[in-house]
């Protein structure tokens, strides 16, 4: 008990203090997380709209397989892109393995398909509702996508959050083309595990302070988007 109350401590130590170590394994996840949610978003959002929209043959198809694609294994994920960037692989001559790079690749297809997933269910709805009125404007299903985009902007809000906590959450992809090089690419998620492993709880617990922080954070942001969206359609 003694021992875990010193480590409390000193983990708080190393918030308040703004620990070098602390803050570099910090800004490293979120400007990983945050390019991976960029891309994701860039893809998932209009890809998402697209096939709420569109009919075509194997469209129920292609829609329960990108379904199916948000519980991808991150270490599957993790492998392919090993294999992709690895020295003999098809992209093995841009060094980009063990890199920030290749974290942000993982993640980027590690959440796409959540923030399309999430992205097409919220356009069907809007693409029932406004299908009638775009039609007759003379509005084809694709040129009708950044109309239902724009106009359902605070809901697929909801979508880019639930991809930037699968983002900062993600361990095994991370571990893999990253290889959790300390000062090159240790992460948050991987550092608690190799901390935890090490018996350094302090810096395992403050890092573990600041995810559970941004988790909470992400949350609470996502309730309040669906309070203003639910107030707005009253």
């Amino acid at each position: 008990m003694n021992d875990f109350s010193q480590a409390f401590s000193l983990s708080l130590d190393l918030i308040f203090s703004l620990d070098a170590r602390l803050a570099e394994i910090v800004l490293l996840s979120l400007r990983v997380s945050l390019s991976a949610v960029l891309i994701a978003t860039l893809i998932g959002l209009p890809l998402g709209a697209a096939l709420a929209t569109l009919r075509f043959p194997g469209r129920r198809t292609v829609n329960a397989f990108l379904s199916s694609l948000m519980g991808l294994p991150p270490v599957v994920v993790g492998l392919v892109v090993y294999l992709l960037l690895s020295r003999s692989g098809p992209m093995g001559s841009l060094g980009l393995l063990f890199t920030p790079t290749a974290m942000i690749i993982a993640q980027s297809l590690l959440i796409t398909p959540i923030i399309a997933s999430l992205a097409r269910q919220v356009s069907e709805d809007l693409w029932g509702e406004y299908r009638d009125q775009l039609t007759s404007l003379g509005c084809e299903p694709l040129r009708a996508v950044p109309t239902i985009l724009w106009d359902g902007r605070y809901r697929l809000t909801t979508a880019v959050l639930a991809g930037f906590g699968r983002a900062t959450a993600e361990v095994g992809a991370v571990m893999i083309v990253g290889g959790n090089i300390d000062h090159v690419t240790r992460v948050m998620t991987t550092t608690i595990a190799l901390e935890t492993s090490k018996g350094n709880l302090s810096l395992a617990l403050a890092l573990g302070m600041i995810l559970i922080t941004l988790s909470l954070t992400i949350n609470v942001a996502t309730f309040m988007i669906r309070d203003q969206v639910k107030g707005e359609s009253l």
